[in-house]
């Protein structure tokens, strides 16, 4: 089954790939929509991960043939109210990088003792323009006061994660998955793909 994906971004879409082969074992085959790039992105009104989810899997979905999936995700931080949040990908800015997002969510909570932080994904599954499903999942973590690993992208070599006593940035792709946010809703996603069959494919959002 061919399963398309809303997203441009590398880093996200390498980790789809890793984690459909890990749950799907050939039953599923990611692709990203075709022209992505050079379709103009919807404006993300949404108020939580899962509804900005939604409104992006409802726009690609109208522009290809099959099950399409996008995902919103992001870094919260206990002791700054839950931000970045939904704005963790512009949190320095409309067109920040990666190192400038970091900077600023380290300045921000160096007042702070609690370090306390999450990653949570909100994927959407949408079918013809129309949502069929939602699945959310987080990870908690410590945030530091300096990214640490060359691995990852985003904010992952600033969250450590107890378990493995190491940030997400210093671990393979291929482990992090395993228990990363976005790894942990792909798969409910894929399992509920595979066992709903051809009734998602064929039927809902018709």
């Amino acid at each position: 089954m061919i399963l398309y994906c809303a997203s441009t971004n590398p880093g996200k879409l390498r980790e789809f790939n890793l984690i459909a082969e890990h749950y799907a074992a050939g039953q599923l085959e990611v692709r990203a929509v075709p022209g992505l790039a050079a379709i103009a992105a919807p404006e993300e009104t949404g108020d939580s991960f899962a509804a900005n989810a939604s409104l992006k899997a409802d726009y690609y979905s109208r522009l290809c043939d099959g099950l399409l999936f996008a995902d919103d995700s992001g870094l919260a931080v206990d002791s700054l109210g839950g931000a970045p949040g939904i704005f963790s990908a512009r949190f320095a800015g409309e067109h920040a990088t990666d190192q400038q997002n970091n900077e600023r969510v380290v300045r921000e909570a160096a007042p702070f003792p609690d370090r306390t932080a999450h990653f949570i994904c909100a994927i959407a599954v949408a079918r013809r323009g129309s949502t069929v499903q939602v699945f959310e999942d987080r990870v908690t973590g410590r945030l530091l006061d300096s990214p640490q690993g060359p691995n990852g992208f985003g904010y992952d070599p600033l969250f450590f994660y107890e378990p493995f006593g190491a940030t997400f940035g210093e671990t393979p792709a291929e482990r992090k998955l395993l228990v990363s946010h976005r790894g942990k809703a792909m798969a409910r996603m894929i399992r509920w793909i595979l066992a709903n069959g051809s009734t998602v494919e064929g039927t809902l959002g018709q």
